[in-house]
């Protein structure tokens, strides 16, 4: 069955829930654009894995995301690589707390830029190529954004800032591009961070209807069913989150 190939960009795409959604994605015949900014051993080493299983059907692209110029030079150097861009998967984010006292300029600029600015800069870019093939934009959220959790003040900001690009976008790009989000709950914990110990992660794993963890794949399967297999969605926020958003305190 001979399919018209398909090109994605999946920001922060070299590891951990990024990693998951590029694999999936490339599983289901899609040709990929692996944004990253520091993971330059993960991005390599994914690359090589998937152009092992389909020659030439991974590329990387190296932009830091708070710089205004690599909104342009990702989706440029895309169309230089591929000719063409159907999908665009806002996944790369930073996270850590600012409590009243931490917040300062640079704070705001790193986590409202990574989580907020760059992807509406992106989807600006990327739109005049995505309506050319009915193309489809995917934000990665925060299921937690409706309860905001503590001295988390910028973050939550900058993600439910996320979630109403999300429902904005779909309203000014529609009918040509469709833009969902994901909402990942409990899925991977940070790296580098003692506040997620053993004690909080069993009340967190207790919070959920599953009373379980998820898993990166998890997200990615949302991802894929949101562009290839939901043509009548759009301005929707999919929580993958074992119910947790939904349980009473």
């Amino acid at each position: 069955m001979n399919k018209k190939k398909q090109i994605a960009i999946v920001t922060g795409g070299a590891k951990r829930i990024g990693a998951s959604i590029s694999r999936r994605l490339h599983k289901a015949n899609i040709d990929l654009i692996i944004h990253y900014k520091t993971s330059e051993k993960e991005a390599i080493s994914l690359r090589d894995e998937l152009n092992k299983q389909r020659k030439n059907s991974a590329s990387l692209i190296k932009a830091d995301l708070l710089d205004p110029k690599s909104y342009s030079k990702i989706i440029n150097e895309t169309i230089k690589i591929y000719g063409q861009l159907n999908f665009l998967i806002n996944n790369a984010s930073t996270y850590y707390p600012t409590n009243i006292n931490q917040i300062d300029q640079l704070n705001w600029d790193n986590l409202i830029g990574s989580n907020l600015k760059a992807p509406l800069f992106l989807c600006k870019e990327a739109a005049p190529f995505l309506k050319k093939n009915n193309g489809s934009i995917i934000n990665i959220t925060d299921a937690h954004i409706t309860k905001p959790k503590e001295n988390y003040i910028i973050y939550s900001i900058a993600k439910a800032g996320l979630t109403n690009l999300t429902k904005s976008l779909a309203q000014e790009l529609g009918p040509e591009i469709r833009v969902n989000a994901v909402a990942p709950g409990p899925v991977l914990w940070p790296e580098n961070s003692n506040e997620f110990n053993s004690s909080y992660r069993k009340k967190v794993i207790s919070q959920t209807m599953l009373k379980k963890v998820g898993e990166p794949d998890d997200v990615a399967k949302a991802v894929e069913f949101l562009l290839l297999n939901s043509n009548f969605i759009t301005s929707h926020i999919l929580n993958v989150d074992g119910g947790r958003s939904f349980q009473s305190e």
